[in-house]
Parts: C-alpha cells; sequence; structure tokens
C-alpha cells in the first residue's frame, strides 16, 4: 500500500514542481534538455574533462559510509578532478524519503534510485546515460533501469541472495555441513537454541526495511528460473501456493514462519535493534541472519571477529540442486535538471565509483565491471549457480510493478506483508497457507485490473 501511495504522490507532485519558485542552486526542468559534454561510454576518467567545475549532492541510503568510505572516495577522485565539489546525504527510510525528495525536482545531482520510480517515469527523473548496447558486454546488470533500452541507472554494485551467518555458533552447535533445504535449516536452528546460548535466527523486525530481504529470494534462488519474477510470476496463477517439493515462494515464507512458531527468533521482535545486531552476530549471540551479500561487511566490522563471520546460500534446492538470485543493487541515477556541467561530472563520478573505487568488492558484493574479481564471502557460493532475472518482454516493462502495486502486496518495497507473516506466528491466528491464500486472492484480483489472465 505504501509504495502504491509514495507512487501516486510521486506522479502528482511533478507537475507542481516543475513549475514552482526555487532558490539560486534550485534544479529546474529547463535543464533538462541539457546534456553531458561526452557521452558516458566514451567518457576516459582522468583524462576527460579534468578541469571541469561542478557542485555535486548525492542522496545515499548507505548512511554508515557517508563520514568514512565516502570521504575517502571522494578525495581519490578530486586528486583528478580538484574542482568538482561532492557531497553525500544519508538518507535511513531510504525509499519513502528519497521518492518525496524527487518530486521536488531540487534534490541534488545523483541519487539511488528509489524501487518505486515505475520504468516508464524514469526519464522525467533521470539523465539518460546510455543504450543497452553500450554496457550489455561490459557490466552485469545493465537492464536494472532500463526503459525500451535506455538506461537510466547504473548498479552500485550487485548483492547475492544468502543469509549471513556466525561459523563459530554453527561449530559449538554441532553444524558440520551448511543447510539446502529448509526442513534441515529449521533443524540447524534447534540445534543453535538447545547448544549455544546464540539467538538462532534474528529478524531484524523492528528495523522494517530489513525484513524486505526475504522478497530477494523467492524468484531465482526458490526456483533456478530466470524468467520467474518478471515473467512467469506476473502471469501465473497463485504463485504464492505451496509445493510439494518446497520450492517456489512459499517455501521461503513459510522457512520464516516456522522459524517463529518454533520459537527459533528473538523473544521479543518489537525490541530488535539494526545497528546493534552487528555486534551481537560478531560476538556470537546470534546465530544467522536473512540479508543480502552487502550485510556481510557490516557484521565483520561489528567487533572483532570477523573472521567468524560468514555467508551461505539460502537453503532451498531445485531438484537436489541449490541456486542464488542474483541482481543489482540500487542504481546511481542523475538529475535531468541538473546542468550539463553537472551531468557530465556525475557521470564521470559514477564512472570512477563503478570502474576504479573497488565499492563494490568491499562491500561483499557483485562487482558490475564484467570479470572483476568477487570478494572473498562468497566463496561458498562458488558451486552454487547464480540467477540473473531476465528483463520483462517488451511492452511489460512496468507490469510487475502495476500488479504488485495494485496488490498491495508490494513486494521488495514494503515489509508489511513480511511482518505480517512474523505476527501471525506469533499470534496463531493465521496459517502460512492461508496467508498465501489471501496473497494469491490479491494478486489474481491484480493481474485481472491489469488485463492479465492467470495460466
Amino acid at each position: 500500500m505504501k509504495h502504491r501511495i509514495l507512487a501516486l504522490v510521486l506522479a502528482g507532485m511533478l507537475t507542481a514542481a516543475a513549475t514552482a519558485c526555487g532558490s539560486t542552486n534550485s534544479k529546474t526542468s529547463k535543464n533538462a534538455d541539457a546534456k553531458p559534454t561526452v557521452a558516458y561510454k566514451d567518457m576516459q576518467v582522468g583524462e576527460t574533462a579534468t578541469d571541469l567545475k561542478a557542485d555535486l549532492k548525492i542522496l545515499t541510503n548507505r548512511t554508515d559510509l557517508v563520514d568514512s568510505d565516502f570521504q575517502d572516495y571522494i578525495s581519490e577522485f578530486n586528486a583528478m578532478y580538484p574542482n568538482i565539489t561532492i557531497t553525500y546525504e544519508g538518507i535511513t527510510d531510504y525509499d519513502t524519503d528519497a521518492t518525496t525528495r524527487l518530486s521536488s525536482g531540487d534534490w541534488g545531482d545523483i541519487c539511488c534510485i528509489p524501487t518505486t520510480v515505475d520504468k516508464s517515469e524514469l526519464s522525467n527523473y533521470f539523465e539518460k546515460i546510455g543504450d543497452y548496447g553500450d554496457f550489455k558486454d561490459t557490466y552485469e546488470f545493465a537492464d536494472k533501469q532500463m526503459f525500451n533500452n535506455e538506461v537510466y541507472g547504473i548498479p552500485t554494485m550487485g548483492n547475492v541472495s544468502g543469509v549471513v551467518y556466525n561459523k563459530a555458533v554453527f561449530e559449538k552447535a554441532g553444524i558440520t555441513e551448511l543447510p539446502t533445504d529448509p526442513e534441515t535449516f529449521l533443524a540447524d536452528l534447534k540445534l543453535i537454541q538447545e547448544k549455544t546460548d546464540a539467538i538462532p535466527l534474528y529478524t531484524n523486525y523492528a528495523a522494517g526495511w530489513t525484513l524486505t530481504a526475504w522478497d530477494a529470494y523467492i524468484s531465482g534462488g526458490a526456483t533456478g528460473d530466470a524468467d520467474f519474477k518478471n515473467n512467469k510470476l506476473v502471469h501465473s496463477k497463485d504463485p504464492f501456493a505451496k509445493h510439494d517439493d518446497m520450492t517456489g515462494p512459499f517455501a521461503v515464507y513459510d522457512t520464516l514462519y516456522e522459524a517463529v512458531k518454533q520459537g527459533l527468533t528473538e523473544e521479543d521482535p518489537t525490541t530488535t535493534d539494526w545497528e546493534g545486531c552487528k555486534a551481537q552476530i560478531n560476538e556470537g549471540n546470534i546465530g544467522c541472519m536473512v540479508l543480502g551479500s552487502w550485510a556481510v561487511p557490516q557484521m565483520q566490522a561489528g567487533g572483532p571477529n570477523a573472521d567468524d563471520i560468514a555467508y551461505m546460500p539460502f537453503p532451498i534446492s531445485v531438484d537436489g540442486k541449490q541456486y542464488a538470485s542474483a541482481s543489482a543493487d540500487y542504481c546511481y541515477g542523475v538529475n535531468v535538471n541538473s546542468t550539463s556541467e553537472e551531468k557530465t561530472a556525475a557521470m564521470l563520478y559514477i564512472k570512477w565509483l563503478t570502474e576504479s573505487s573497488g565499492f563494490a568488492k568491499t562491500q561483499g558484493g557483485i562487482p558490475i565491471v564484467k570479470g572483476d574479481a568477487y570478494p572473498d564471502s562468497l566463496e561458498s557460493f562458488q558451486s552454487i549457480t547464480l540467477v540473473t532475472d531476465n528483463p520483462a518482454p517488451a511492452g511489460e516493462e512496468d507490469l510487475f510493478g502495476k500488479i504488485n502495486n495494485d496488490s498491495e502486496i508490494s513486494l521488495d518495497s514494503d515489509s508489511t506483508h513480511v511482518a505480517s507473516i512474523i505476527e501471525a506466528a506469533i499470534g496463531g491466528n493465521q496459517t502460512m497457507e492461508e496467508i498465501a491464500d489471501e496473497w494469491n486472492a490479491a494478486w489474481t484480483s491484480a493481474q485481472e485490473k491489469n488485463g492479465v489472465t492467470p495460466e
């Protein structure tokens, strides 16, 4: 529901924002036709426009890096571009607040494109960075923020969907092999509960946004099918229904439901602490957490036991084989209302971040430049098949977003549906099957509203 409201607000305010009066530095629609002086694909960082002058403001979801790593990046970039001033603004509730900021047009020059922006609306807010053909052979996930083969965002990094865990806790519990199915995973959580003092699975319920991590596991990782999310999910009948082989979306969410129901999570989920959990898992007070690979460096930095923190695939197997979803994190977008100089400077900085900063590797993610080395934290994924979602067919680029919004399930963007699983498991008022039935009914209604006959 929140996703839908935000999208309406964003669309409704665009016209008013374009005509509003601003300050002397405001970004206005008069710059929308301004183009960077050099195309992104032709830029040579350190050689192109080294005398360029510009002031850049960047909105980021990485509040933890604003005063540390990002300042180092600025210093390195300024060694080549001393006349480009860069400032970061970190936002905690990123999608919600950044979406509201976008509506004004005066939010800065670079931002992580919120998941609330429909593909067909990208050109209203962001400068085209290039054509898909410019990137498909050199960049991973180049189609993440693309419409009509025009690319509007460059991924900050790629994420692999798995489970952050403490190796020492698993060893103390007597777990010698990583689980490959939900039943074994739950049995391992019981061993942690019985043989250690650690919380087996920490939900991070109170933070809210962390719960959307569970949505990242329902496609390639739970099906082994690269067409599931952007094609089959939008056309299938009852996609949240239980499968006998415990694969697909139901198996992912039921793993959470059963863990909570069986008392294998924290005693009171409302008291969970996102910042505090980093030290807790580092010190062996938490067994594991379901989060993207981006979380590994943060947990390693949470205390003195970095070597105890590892990452494993989500415990689902399809026909005896494990898969893991690999997808783009947020993508850098450039304000369509920035000046030509600002757009040029912004793209130069994005290109340097992508190709030279080492950001993805240090943050436990998949590098965007094809062929770059993966971080050590993904070692356990070497025997796992990574599945990257195929793009939606032409003409259906916004179909998933529309059905997702109209169903009010809001996969990937609002945590309410995942929170409801935890609440139902605690209260005992609904089974996971009953929750799935409600989601399927809502999904079917949204499909029909958007002209899709479920198959």
